[in-house]
């Protein structure tokens, strides 16, 4: 898809009152797109609406639960009000939960399974067809982690979210193909976004100076949302179907291509360290 001037599309991010989300609404924005996008928070939707907008480019801004069918179905009537189809549908509301599958709740389960994986789910189910039919291409973009293709027994949850994640964008993309609708797995490594200060810890993690640790190592780590959504567009100008988008993502993606006894046995490792 080319990414060079993006007049005339509609963008559709979730998950867009902040981080990652917020930042490539934005770069799609000054590539000319129009933005409809949805978060949980309003205050922040709102301020990111007010930016879209100062850009000069028009946004419909509301407050969605992904993991809700009726409220996505909703949200869909809405925007399928205004156009035919979005041009490119970037899922990417996303939450954590850190710690081992022993000490993670049934209710812990059903709340990052609802977000990660039904969230994903619900954007393609309420989309995708409009984007067929319409019969002009596109492009779908649904966040996956480096997490995606590489487990760790401090993150069973997560890992099991953004794999599932990973394998729907690789499924989409061989039967959207003869559609002219390309499909991007963004596979971040260690982004500084609020999910580290958001996500919820079990069991051992369970720590404030846990907390702690994780937030300063990803601000240490330096890498910005805004790199992440430079990065997303040139691998949608590319049609990536895997996009690792950090070093570290780049890395443990070969890693686990070519030695993943080795990617088992660093994550063996960082579990004994987490452990303490």
């Amino acid at each position: 898809m080319d990414m060079s001037s993006l007049r005339g599309k509609t963008a559709l991010v979730t998950g867009a009152a902040s981080g990652i989300g917020l930042e490539t609404a934005l770069a799609f924005a000054r590539r000319g797109a129009d933005l409809v996008i949805c978060d949980l928070d309003e205050t922040r939707l709102g301020a990111a609406g007010e930016r879209i907008e100062g850009l000069g480019r028009s946004v419909l801004a509301r407050r969605v639960d992904v993991s809700s069918a009726d409220e996505m179905r909703a949200f869909a009537a809405e925007v399928h009000q205004g156009i035919d189809a979005v041009d490119i549908l970037m899922n990417n509301a996303g939450v954590a939960i850190g710690g081992p599958f022993l000490s993670t709740s049934l209710e812990d389960w059903n709340w990052i399974l609802g977000i990660n994986t039904l969230g994903v789910v619900h954007g393609c189910h309420f989309f995708i067809p409009n984007m067929v039919r319409r019969a002009q291409g596109g492009h779908v973009i649904n966040v996956s982690s480096a997490a995606g293709y590489s487990a760790s027994s401090m993150l069973p949850a997560y890992n099991a979210t953004k794999f599932s994640v990973l394998g729907l964008s690789e499924a989409l993309w061989e039967e959207l193909r003869p559609h002219a609708i390309g499909v991007t797995a963004v596979c971040p490594g260690l982004i500084d976004t609020p999910i580290t200060r958001n996500a919820r810890l079990v069991g051992e993690m369970d720590k404030p100076e846990m907390r702690e640790d994780m937030v300063r190592g990803y601000q240490r780590r330096g890498y910005t949302p805004d790199r992440v959504a430079r990065n997303i567009l040139k691998a949608v100008e590319k049609n990536r179907l895997v996009a690792p988008i950090s070093p570290e993502a780049w890395a443990l993606y070969y890693v686990k291509r070519f030695a993943p006894w080795l990617l088992r046995r660093i994550g063996l490792l960082l579990a004994k360290r987490a452990q303490g």
